[in-house]
């Protein structure tokens, strides 16, 4: 079922949520700490699922391959990925944590090429570079000084990056036995749900405290953000490979800066080190494009 054009439109879209996810995050760490957030956030994300999935999944078509790896799959994202980028986002703020977390491009392409034999073309590699410049120099433009200590922080959004990257060919296997998107969200993110609210009652020992319920309804707009982002980025690796769908869902960070400094202006000023960073990723968004 491949349609470029269509894997094309449906991973810029992707953006848009995955810009807009992160400045909302920014406004609920205001109220909730990031463990109890993502207890809100990813579980929200679920009850969406399950309820386009009564209308859109198709059991009789079920593959067990795919549905183990979909699993398999749920236990590391969204959960892990979730807790690691509200923790740079607090650490961070949204631009920073949103600009390193467009290296997943680079695993997911590694792990495109390793698993799924993808070729890539040398205009593919331009772009990717450019992007993946573009996000690293969006780091000199956000409000953290480049200290050891700041270093020390990268590995909050790199890890989450290197997750995210190393997922997308992974579901895309997945996608070969069962082709159904909300299939993959709906098992990966129900896995992740137990994962985190387990965690949120062993590390509060089943106690809720800080609970704020401005909190979790601005985590709750997190995960339907993320979670549409999730499920169009799966649906465009169903259309696309994966060399020409990771890279632009990691433009997001576009929407991040315009966003963050829209609603976010005294906190995330946009600097000329962000507008290079832009005009880079944007440069390297149009020749995945055309590739």
């Amino acid at each position: 079922m491949a349609n470029p054009s269509l894997a094309v439109l449906l991973a810029l879209i992707s953006t848009l949520a995955y810009g807009a996810a992160f400045v909302l995050t920014q406004v609920a760490l205001r109220l909730m700490s990031p463990w109890l957030g993502a207890a809100f956030s990813v579980p929200t994300s679920t009850l969406f699922f399950w309820c386009l999935a009564s209308f859109t999944i198709d059991v009789t078509q079920a593959d067990w391959n795919a549905v183990a790896i979909f699993a398999g799959v749920g236990l590391l994202f969204p959960a892990t990925v979730t807790l690691l980028n509200f923790e740079s986002n607090r650490l961070m703020g949204p631009n920073i944590a949103g600009a390193l977390g467009g290296v997943a491009p680079l695993f997911a392409v590694l792990l495109g090429w390793a698993l799924l034999g993808e070729h890539l073309r040398l205009s593919q590699l331009f772009g990717i570079a450019a992007i993946a410049g573009g996000v690293m120099l969006m780091f000199r433009g956000g409000r953290l000084a480049p200290t050891a200590a700041s270093f020390r922080m990268l590995l909050f959004p790199l890890g989450a990056a290197a997750i995210r990257g190393g997922v997308q060919p992974v579901i895309k296997l997945g996608l070969e036995h069962w082709p159904s998107s909300i299939a993959a969200v709906v098992i990966g993110y129900t896995l992740s749900s137990f994962v985190l609210i387990g965690f949120a009652i062993l590390t509060n020992r089943g106690i809720p405290r800080n609970f704020d319920p401005r909190g979790a309804l601005w985590f709750a707009a997190v995960g339907i953000c993320n979670g549409l982002a999730v499920l169009l980025t799966y649906a465009a690796l169903g259309r696309g490979p994966v060399a020409l769908v990771s890279p632009l869902v990691a433009s997001s960070p576009l929407v991040t800066v315009l966003l963050s400094h829209l609603f976010l202006k005294k906190e995330e000023p946009v600097t000329a080190p962000l507008v290079v960073a832009v005009a880079a990723t944007v440069t390297g968004v149009i020749i995945l494009i055309l590739s």
